[in-house]
């Protein structure tokens, strides 16, 4: 069936209903779209036998959805209303949620339901729930209304009828006036509830070094104590922030958009806020968890039994040259560590996105700091490929893109869960590419799928890396359950018997390898592209990350020809 979808930004969950909905054999077109004008035109232009929206701001226009079957992705169970569904039910701290794919009609949200889906709603950031279980319920839901769709014998459910007027809920948007933090009388829970619900849009607006801006996610802190609202120290880019009964670090920082400026964006805390920030103390992220403290840190290592894990979580994947670097050592401890298996990632949501194009954007020098930051992720990408002492496993528990699944492709073996969407392309960002991709790429698929795959630059499932060799393991369980899982297929692969044979000859065939073609060839051959794009102030990449950055249109409203988000537009 030939399905078009309109949506407001090829985010998260456009590429990952995208890229289901092609495995399923269905011919699928894309459109990003701005208004209801644009619409109207995509439809025109595809003629498609079905219409989904799933992340779209505008209402699709009357004269499309009475002509064409419009289906709707609402991120709310049945009955519930209004444009800001996930931000209510962190708000009042509900445990489940749900999908609802209906039909668009001129009441936003009230059409006939096709498909519903429940999904739980564990105490996570918005943006991470959007991406996991909520993406998770809307695949399931949008695989079911298709089907009925297609079946030609269905009949959809009304909405609002005698019995169930009760369960209908219209709320309003959630405005900045119910996220404000009472730094004098909010508990930590309280703050990091309504981080959490805004934290990668719009932010929760606060006053703060005398100056006006938004707060992106929030990480509670049990031991270090202040006044209400004092700033009481600095760690990983971060800033901690006294409550009134302990306190929250907090990841990243957006200035508010002064009238008529340009839009703002986000940034690590500590970088945001140089020059206006008090001298507080850098605490040093604990690398190993206490059982004793309960404090945030976004890279950790542990153990069980010979297997190590070695796990980091990064706002919106993205990974500035401190990230790297910061990784790279601990990566290094951990291959001090007396262990056979070291696994890399097994967290729950994004794996890595590459370079952090917003650090970039900021940089006094872009060029220079695009260099370093490529630099800084090659060198971890080589020290992942160049350990031949231990297996080491990539555990995909997110999304993934170019950098990022080179840096998974570094690995012996890539273990990916069910819902990861991967892009193994640098295309849309106007790059060649790095991190020695035509090495390991082709390596895993063969060099003409590997070209295609760098030149169609398009989404794809877990499944559709399994079949053709990127990813050795599907791991099919929800994303809360993703780092226990992979915690004992680690445990079970470290006490495999073969485990040293295995070791050997990986070893000798990375020596191998190394004698027909050594890894720094490779390397040199893709900084040479990539040192071009970042000098030449008229280079595609230029244009494309500022377009990124600022969520500006990229020269054009097509999606496929926009550049891949590393986070949704819409949350």
């Amino acid at each position: 069936m030939h399905i078009l979808l309109v949506a407001s930004a090829y985010n998260s969950l456009t590429q990952r209903v995208h890229a289901e909905l092609r495995d399923r054999g269905h011919a699928v077109s894309v459109e990003t779209v701005t208004d209801a004008a644009a619409v109207r035109q995509a439809v025109r232009r595809h003629g498609p036998e079905l219409v989904i929206a799933p992340m779209l701001k505008t209402a699709i226009p009357r004269d499309v959805w009475t002509r064409h079957t419009c289906l709707v992705v609402h991120p709310g169970p049945v009955g519930d209303r209004g444009p800001s569904s996930l931000d209510w039910a962190i708000h009042e701290n509900a445990r489940t949620w749900g999908v609802t794919v209906l039909q668009a009609v001129e009441e936003m949200d009230a059409g006939d339901v096709w498909a519903t889906a429940n999904c739980p709603l564990p105490p996570m950031g918005k943006s991470d729930l959007y991406r996991n279980e909520v993406a998770d319920a809307a695949v399931t839901a949008v695989t079911v209304a298709v089907e009925r769709f297609d079946s030609g014998a269905y009949a959809p459910t009304p909405q609002g009828g005698p019995t169930d007027a009760g369960d209908i809920r219209d709320r309003p948007y959630f405005r900045q006036g119910r996220r404000r933090i009472s730094w004098q009388d909010d508990s930590t829970a309280t703050v990091v509830r309504k981080l959490r619900a805004a934290d990668s849009q719009p932010g929760v607006l606060d006053e703060l070094l005398g100056g006006e801006w938004f707060l992106h996610g929030g990480h509670p802190e049990h031991q270090l104590r202040g006044r209400p609202g004092q700033l009481l120290a600095a760690r990983a880019g971060a800033i901690c922030r006294a409550t009134v009964d302990g306190a929250v670090w907090i990841p990243e920082v957006r200035p508010r958009r002064v009238p008529g400026g340009p839009a703002t964006f986000k940034l690590p805390a500590t970088v945001a806020l140089a020059g206006c920030l008090p001298a507080l103390p850098e605490l040093p992220a604990p690398l190993r968890p206490d059982e004793h403290r309960r404090t945030w840190s976004d890279i950790r290592y542990r153990e069980q039994g010979p297997a190590g894990l070695l796990s980091f979580s990064f706002p919106g994947g993205a990974m500035s040259t401190s990230h790297c670097r910061r990784l790279l050592r601990a990566y290094r401890f951990a291959c001090s560590r007396p262990t056979s298996l070291l696994v890399l990632g097994g967290g729950r949501d994004f794996f890595s996105n590459g370079i952090h194009l917003n650090v970039i954007e900021a940089a006094a020098d872009p060029a220079a700091e695009s260099w370093a930051n490529v630099n800084a992720m090659n060198d971890l990408v080589e020290a992942v490929m160049t350990t031949t002492d231990r297996l080491v496993v990539a555990a995909v528990g997110g999304n993934a893109a170019a950098g990022g699944v080179m840096l998974a492709l570094a690995a012996d073996e890539v273990w990916c869960r069910a819902g990861s969407v991967l892009n193994p392309h640098y295309r849309r960002m106007g790059l060649y590419g790095s991190e020695y991709w035509t090495y390991s790429l082709p390596r895993r698929v063969g060099a003409a799928t590997a070209a295609r795959l760098t030149q169609e630059a398009q989404p794809m499932t877990a499944a559709a890396a399994r079949r053709m060799g990127l990813v050795d393991h599907v791991v099919d369980c929800a994303p809360q359950e993703f780092t226990a899982e992979v915690t004992r297929m680690a445990a079970r692969l470290a006490l495999f018997p073969g485990i040293q044979s295995r070791i050997a000859a990986k070893k000798a065939e990375r020596d191998r390898d190394e004698g027909v073609r050594p890894l720094a060839v490779y390397r040199e051959e893709e900084l040479a592209h990539m040192l071009r794009a970042f000098s030449d102030p008229n280079a595609p990449y230029h244009a494309l990350r500022r377009a990124f950055v600022h969520k500006e249109p990229p020269g054009g409203a097509r999606s496929d020809r926009g550049p891949v988000a590393a986070e949704p537009a819409a949350c």
